[in-house]
């Protein structure tokens, strides 16, 4: 990651082109159409690309910047040199929203049935919560691989390091924003959410959910130290917090800002302030998950924002940058944001499509012998693909967020059937799928 070019300000080509003003007509007909081809590009790509005929560089960035002037509405969010935030929402913004809308939050399409199903919702609900904690985290810099963190969360067995600790810390962030959502936001629950996914992981552990002090500098730095952003000073923190809140809760401004764009502006805003020593991507991302489901945004409950920001993480901070260096224009990082969740939705499509399939598969393979139950399936179908993984009463409680004699029951029914077998390991049943899963299964028709 560097620093993206700063972009020449409207004054400065405008005083270029004082001696030349013929070229304004020319300029004002692209500034009609602005945008490089339905893209809201900054300068540092602009410069490399090939202009319309017969304009400069400048000229281009001059129209472009024009025909932005009329979208932008100014936000209560200050830099810090005191200047405001604005944004814009151009095309295709008005479209993702309308999506997001009935996606997210609204209509019920068989996709969403199968969610809703009581035998699979907390199932999906514990995935998500597992794959944003995960991804979360090792944005982060945690080093544990999937497999490994699942199965720390699975088996609730206690982290053996920091990294493990770090996704331990986000799983349990996820799961209390579920229940925070209904309480209107203030620095008090922002500090209770920066110490649940900051304990144990901080070398000062008297920071968690702490602000940070005049004393400990924070920068955003690249590996070569090139400042990438210096967040405002700690004795501004409590104020500008203050002001967050109150444009969490609505106060702010007066005119009308959809909910999806004020979950992501809130996003972009504690990520700004940077007010804590470290965990503040984490604690940003888990304040956009409480906006979104604050907002009646129930799919989010099922999505993972930062399993699709893991894979390109560079455009992720691309997306802070180019706000920051073109005039605080936060139409970048809303665009680039509203991407993430329309990708999210469409990754949880495509895994509730191949979990059906499997469930099917599963289904086809005992449909003559005696009724399994959707956890029993669930266990099947990951058995099938998986045969060398134990399970424990624990771990199918926690998969499937149901009480203990429930899971025992499951699990020994599996068994009394001999689909399942156990061992003792210490105190714990463990079990595991018969040798030749399938052909047994063919066997039970």
């Amino acid at each position: 990651m560097r620093m993206p070019v700063t972009p020449p300000t409207i004054q400065d080509i405008s005083r270029k082109l004082q001696d030349n003003p013929d070229r304004y007509e020319r300029i004002f007909q692209v500034a009609r159409n602005a945008g490089h081809e339905g893209k809201y590009t900054h300068w540092d790509k602009l410069r490399h690309l090939r202009p319309p005929r017969d304009l400069s560089h400048e000229e281009w960035w001059l129209a472009l910047k024009l025909g932005r002037v009329g979208l932008l509405e100014e936000l209560p969010l200050k830099d810090v040199k005191g200047q405001p935030f604005r944004f814009g929402l151009p095309d295709p913004a008005p479209e993702q929203l309308h999506h997001i809308d009935q996606d997210a939050g609204g209509r019920i399409t068989m996709t969403e049935r199968e969610i809703v199903n009581p035998d699979s919702r907390d199932r999906y609900i514990i995935h998500s919560l597992v794959e944003e904690a995960i991804t979360s985290s090792q944005l982060e810099g945690a080093a544990t691989t999937r497999p490994v963190a699942r199965e720390m969360i699975r088996s609730n067995r206690e982290p053996r390091d920091r990294s493990e600790q770090m996704i331990l810390n986000n799983y349990k962030a996820m799961q209390a924003i579920r229940q925070l959502k209904p309480q209107p936001l203030d620095l008090d629950l922002i500090l209770e959410l920066h110490r649940i996914l900051t304990t144990n992981t901080l070398d000062n552990p008297g920071a968690a959910g702490c602000l940070r002090m005049p004393s400990e500098q924070v920068q955003v730095v690249t590996p070569y130290n090139e400042i990438l952003h210096a967040p405002p000073p700690a004795e501004e923190l409590r104020a500008r917090l203050a002001a967050l809140c109150d444009f969490a809760n609505g106060k702010t401004p007066s005119f009308f800002i959809h909910p999806v764009i004020r979950a992501i502006i809130l996003h972009f805003w504690l990520a700004y302030d940077h007010p804590f020593v470290d965990g503040n991507g984490r604690c940003a991302r888990g304040l956009f998950y409480w906006m979104m489901l604050r907002q009646e945004y129930w799919l989010c409950e099922f999505i993972s924002i930062s399993e699709i920001i893991k894979k390109t993480p560079a455009k992720y901070g691309r997306a802070f940058l180019y706000t920051e260096t073109d005039e605080n224009d936060l139409t970048y990082f809303i665009l680039y944001h509203l991407r993430i969740i329309c990708r999210a939705i469409e990754e949880l499509r495509k895994y509730i499509a191949g979990k059906a399939a499997e469930v099917r598969r599963v289904e086809e393979l005992i449909r003559a012998s005696v009724y399994l139950n959707g956890r029993q399936m669930a266990l099947m179908s990951h058995a099938l693909r998986h045969p060398d993984s134990d399970y424990t009463i624990l771990s199918h409680q926690r998969s499937h967020a149901v009480v203990y004699q429930t899971a025992r029951s499951d699990l020994l029914d599996l068994e009394r059937r001999g689909i399942l077998q156990s061992r003792k390991v210490g105190r714990r049943l463990r079990f595991r799928a018969v040798p030749h899963l399938e052909d047994k299964l063919r066997r039970l028709r």
